[in-house]
């Protein structure tokens, strides 16, 4: 049986946001603390880092920030489900994010049915979610779309099945999406265990070696650069 990582290199490029967005238009986003511009603005809620982002995109002239696989980063301190007295810091960020616009189409990157969906609340966490499961040349896994909209999953069921490329969803905004500016997190898993509409999107330095084999690199899928 071929290693979940080898089937995904040999598929042909994909897009979970607006098709209509060309890839010319993504630019790569560095969230980690290298980034300067990032540590001396500080952006300390979403209205202020959705302006963060948009001001990014429009110098770049571009219209999807791209990024974050295995960064990373501060701005989860800000939440307790990421660090308190009881659990290990988790600050390293184990999905892809892509950043827009509100509202932006979530597509399917690959035939699959709905797993699993649910309206994960709290500061810091994903909001409204849906996991979908896909098998390929006999081998199962799942993706993960964090920070939807409360419609994406209104008349969501469990078995739904969707078409590579047909819409699952949409962005949601910070009211919904855990606090966040608008954007997708869009994560790979091979094994979910028993999770249902949700899975770990961060986690703590001594567990990063699982999380990298059991949630290989989104771009491998996407094809991004």
């Amino acid at each position: 049986m071929k290693p979940l990582t080898s089937i995904l290199k040999a598929l042909p490029p994909t897009k979970v946001i607006d098709a209509t967005i060309h890839v010319s238009k993504y630019i790569p986003l560095d969230l980690s603390v290298t980034n300067l511009e990032l540590m001396e603005k500080k952006p300390e809620n979403a209205t202020e880092f959705e302006a963060f982002i948009s001001n990014y995109l429009k110098k770049n002239n571009a219209e999807v920030a791209y990024g974050g696989y295995i960064e990373g980063r501060t701005l989860y301190q800000r939440s307790t489900i990421f660090k308190n007295d009881s659990i290990p810091e988790r600050n390293i960020h184990i999905g892809l994010d892509l950043w827009t616009k509100e509202d932006t189409a979530v597509l399917a990157p690959l035939q699959g049915k709905v797993h699993s969906f649910k309206n994960n609340i709290g500061l810091g966490d994903y909001g409204p979610t849906i996991i979908l499961e896909h098998i390929i040349e006999n081998e199962k896994f799942y993706t993960l779309y964090g920070h939807l909209s409360l419609e994406s999953i209104e008349n969501l069921s469990v078995g739904t099945i969707f078409n590579k490329g047909q819409k699952i969803a949409t962005l949601g905004n910070s009211s919904v999406n855990g606090d966040y500016a608008p954007h997708l997190h869009f994560q790979i898993i091979n094994n979910i265990e028993e999770y249902n509409g949700d899975y770990p999107g961060v986690c703590n330095t001594n567990d990063l070696n699982f999380y990298i084999e059991n949630c290989p690199d989104p771009n491998l899928l996407l094809k991004i650069t």
